[in-house]
């Protein structure tokens, strides 16, 4: 629960429905359909974005190099949500499990929340730990719940076969995220059975997308992202659904760039789930910012269109 105090005319439902918006590094530069699509449907369903300004790197990238800097990043953006007395929200996997780990270590570890603190201070800042983290779909599931979205379904995209794609870093490490069951999740599925579509599972469906790799060796990704592409077509599905911008553009952008090195065509669209479900809620592609995928979603399109 959110802790920002409610006025008298308050309900406890907006109160929780309110959320310090941490939008990340890729979403803004390269996956404006996410925010856009995101943006629109939390204002449908009552869940209020608050811009979380001044806030930095979630300090993921560099966690690897320096844990003790990463550390300091991710605290500091928590002090700023503590401050305007809001939980966070996020859309990148990436960020909310950099933050929620942070969160509940400096929570839990005196030694290392003293020793942060000390660097924030040097920027008049402490971690108090006030709040919690939560990604997109975390919010759509305990906060909002299944019931509840289903009000607003108004488009059912029956008979549509979609993949899903959860990612990594919503699941693992699981003592910090405590989420689903890592080894066999299920809330990709239930979220994507909640539009009406029927959701198509594969082979390699845990199997991570790459982008983490992607600095250092170019053509392990480009494998792993032809694989599951491959596989998920072979099922048959009209669009692969991803929760997290890193694993989209890895899937989406990176697309036509498997289909030159392999000398194959896929032509699979990639969609943000907050666009399937603003089609069952009977938004229209353009207003979701559809147009904006790399891959031409056409054939999702078509497909909806006999269904419905």
């Amino acid at each position: 629960m959110n802790k920002k105090e409610p006025s008298a005319n308050e309900s406890e439902e907006a109160r929780e429905m309110r959320y310090a918006f941490f939008i990340g590094c890729v979403t803004p530069y390269r996956e404006t359909s996410y925010e856009i699509s995101t943006r629109l449907v939390c204002k449908k369903l009552g869940i209020e974005l608050v811009e979380l300004e001044g806030a930095n790197c979630c300090g993921l990238p560099i966690d690897s190099m320096n844990h003790e800097s990463a550390l300091t990043l991710a605290a500091r953006d928590l002090t700023l949500a503590e401050d305007m007395k809001l939980d966070i929200m996020t859309l990148c996997t990436g960020c909310a499990g950099a933050l929620t780990k942070t969160n509940r270590h400096l929570k839990e570890d005196r030694e290392s929340r003293e020793r942060i603190n000390n660097y924030l201070k040097e920027i008049d800042r402490e971690f108090k730990g006030t709040i919690e983290v939560k990604h997109l779909v975390r919010v759509l599931l305990e906060d909002v719940g299944l019931e509840k979205l289903k009000d607003f379904i108004k488009r059912p995209l029956k008979g549509l076969k979609v993949a899903g794609h959860h990612g990594c870093h919503i699941l693992r490490p699981s003592k910090y995220l405590q989420f689903d069951d890592p080894e066999n999740p299920s809330f990709l599925q239930d979220l994507i059975e909640l539009t009406g579509a029927d959701n198509v599972g594969y082979i390699d469906e845990r199997d991570c997308c790459g982008a983490v790799a992607m600095a250092a060796n170019r053509d392990v990704p480009m494998h792993l992202i032809r694989n599951k592409i491959l596989h998920v077509i072979e099922t048959g599905a009209s669009a692969l659904v991803t929760v997290c911008p890193s694993c989209h553009f890895m899937f989406d952008s990176n697309q036509p760039i498997a289909e030159k090195k392999f000398s194959e065509t896929y032509n699979l669209p990639v969609i943000h789930y907050p666009q399937m479900l603003g089609l069952a809620m009977g938004f229209s592609p353009e207003e979701l910012a559809m147009d904006g995928l790399k891959v031409n979603p056409e054939k999702l399109l078509d497909a909806i269109a006999k269904t419905n």
